[in-house]
């Protein structure tokens, strides 16, 4: 399996097979300890209106809920944030 494939969860609802947790992929972590952890979150925000906290499972629990991603994925092979140019700070200067 190469690594695109375990980026291609960004964006995906899933859920844990483990604990039936819900929620969307946003981040993907690759540990020097061979781990590979989706950060979900659930997808309701909690009742002031924030985002909640979410939870850092291993990949092999997780089941694609939705084949449809939320936003569409950054682009990490070619340009500006491939490059490392772009990233939060670039843009909250847009907002």
């Amino acid at each position: 399996m190469s690594i695109d494939k375990h980026l291609d969860l960004l964006g995906l609802e899933v859920e844990d097979k483990t604990t039936e947790f819900k929620g969307i992929v946003t981040s993907i972590c690759f540990d020097l300890f061979g781990c590979i952890q989706a950060d979900v979150r659930p997808k309701k925000l909690d009742k002031d209106g924030k985002t909640q906290a979410g939870y850092w499972l291993d990949i092999n629990r997780l089941k694609i809920v939705n084949k449809k991603p939320v936003m569409k994925k950054p682009n990490y092979k070619y340009g500006n944030i491939a490059e490392g140019n772009q990233g939060a700070a670039e843009k909250s200067k847009k907002i």
